[in-house]
């Protein structure tokens, strides 16, 4: 989570960038803006990014 962006907080993840074929896949149904990509987060993660989630929702009840 990081707190100190200028558009306030922000989720901030980590992934294998996506093949070719899964980014044209993706941009189909919604284009990423130009300083945005397409990364795949392995299963195992999906505890820690639930936890993240959880936090990130906890903290901008605060703000």
């Amino acid at each position: 989570m990081d707190t100190d962006t200028a558009e306030g907080p922000e989720l901030v993840l980590q992934g294998k960038f996506a093949d070719a074929a899964t980014r044209a896949a993706c941009s189909q149904d919604s284009p990423p803006a130009k300083d945005e990509g397409v990364i795949r987060i392995p299963v195992r993660m999906v505890s820690q990014i639930r936890k993240a989630c959880d936090a990130a929702e906890a903290a901008s009840t605060q703000l």
